[in-house]
């Protein structure tokens, strides 16, 4: 049987977003747990989308947060109009809002959270700093032996805690 984990993950992605996604889920499936989402395994009934994710967060013994980047901007000015003001004149990625919702309600439930990001997303969860949490880099690309074997290790801890979780 396999336990249920709440995966945060957009439901467009590109390409290599959805292979990243593909092989997240394959490593928690070898891991066994199943994630689950709104959207892609579960659709909403007869109330609002966060009603339904708070529902299915519920279920979870876990929370899975994938920052695929969203929305990339080149440049712009963060903080505008205050003392702390800054141009930025690089590339910045956001993740989608949605991350930051089921992030919050997850940790709420005080699930046991993995949180994964691509490079230059930020924001929120994915600041390092923001939480206790340990934020790793989004598995992009073909992975090295040591690289899969990294991936799997930090998703052997996390699954132990969600075990943990499942079983108390």
């Amino acid at each position: 049987m396999l336990i249920p984990v709440f995966a945060s993950v957009p439901t467009d992605l590109n390409d290599a977003q959805d292979a990243a996604r593909r092989l997240l889920w394959y490593e928690l499936g070898r891991a066994g747990l199943d994630c689950r989402t709104l959207g892609r395994t579960d659709w909403a009934g007869n109330t609002t989308p966060l009603r339904e994710i708070v529902g299915l967060a519920k279920h979870c013994a876990g929370g899975l947060i994938c920052g695929f980047s969203q929305f990339v901007v080149h440049r712009g000015t963060r903080k505008g109009g205050t003392p702390r003001a800054a141009n930025i004149d690089a590339t910045v990625a956001f993740p989608t809002p949605w991350n930051q919702l089921e992030a919050g309600i997850l940790f709420a439930l005080d699930l046991p959270l993995l949180v994964f990001r691509e490079p230059r997303a930020e924001g929120g969860v994915f600041d390092m700093g923001s939480s206790d949490l340990f934020i790793h880099d989004m598995p992009m690309g073909k992975l090295t032996r040591t690289g899969r074997t990294a991936l799997r290790e930090g998703i052997r801890k996390w699954a132990a805690l969600v075990y943990s979780r499942y079983y108390r």
